[in-house]
């Protein structure tokens, strides 16, 4: 670095700093308001185990659903040109830029909705865990389809292309070369699938309600126990949330280097 640019780094450095130094001081604040014991506490309340287990398998669960279709859209964005081509790519990102509340909102006029109300006469959607599911899975395939399609893009279709003139179709070089080559970037889009599926509060709230050992996940124990004043408690099941986002991100970092994107 010359000498005559050093301002220039000292000035982004320190606009950057600003906001390192205010996520950093909202984390020690969180460990500095709680303690192991709080944890251990919290996680002995049967409603709070039972919100931890439903956020697991509710956020597995949404994740799942967001690879089966974050591959497909991923591949056909990144590969392939067609009509209506940059319609669908503002559509995938409806989900990403509406409000959450919005999102939750929309999500139960739709189950409303004629189509809705004929589907739930076979398998209740609202208040209900296919709710939660359903909430988490909207928001997490968003963002797992921008990893996908950020994934396709930085494979070569030059294998793929030779796969084809070596009689393979557009299908077998799919499976047999492009999605093997893909596989890290299916963990790191799954990863944060899970991870957002997770945190989802907004649209849980609004589409699957909050009700004790049915619907409550962990996002939304946080926001019980601060309304009935348990800041304690809050903030104890607050932790649990960041500690586990900290995994996900450090195996989405490990799985995906310095290309994973939120």
């Amino acid at each position: 670095m010359k000498r005559r640019d050093w301002p220039f780094f000292v000035g982004l450095s320190l606009l950057g700093g600003l906001y390192v130094t205010l996520i950093l001081a909202m984390l020690v604040a969180d460990v500095a308001s709680t303690s192991p014991g709080h944890l251990i506490d919290a996680l002995r309340v049967p409603e709070i185990r039972a919100a931890l287990w439903l956020s697991l398998i509710s956020s597995s669960a949404a994740s799942i659903l967001a690879i089966w279709v974050a591959v497909p859209l991923g591949y056909l964005l990144a590969r392939t040109r067609f009509p209506g081509k940059r319609l669908l790519e503002v559509l995938l990102e409806v989900p990403v830029v509406l409000p959450p509340l919005v999102v939750g909102l929309s999500l139960l006029i739709l189950c409303q909705s004629a189509p809705g109300r004929a589907i739930q006469e076979v398998v209740t959607i609202t208040y209900a865990v296919p709710a939660v599911v359903l909430a988490q899975f909207t928001i997490a395939a968003a963002f797992a389809t921008r990893t996908m399609r950020n994934t396709f893009e930085q494979i070569s279709p030059r294998t793929e292309w030779m796969a084809r003139s070596l009689g393979c179709t557009r299908a077998m070089a799919f499976w047999r070369i492009t999605l093997p080559e893909a596989r890290r970037g299916i963990l790191a889009a799954l990863t944060l699938a899970w991870a957002r599926s997770l945190g989802e509060f907004g649209p849980v709230l609004i589409f699957a309600g909050v009700t004790r050992y049915r619907t409550e996940v962990l996002p939304t124990t946080v926001f019980l126990e601060l309304s009935v004043g348990n800041v304690e408690t809050a903030v104890a099941v607050s932790m649990l949330l960041i500690l586990v986002s900290c995994v996900a991100l450090g195996l989405l970092r490990l799985a995906f280097g310095s290309q994973a994107t939120i």
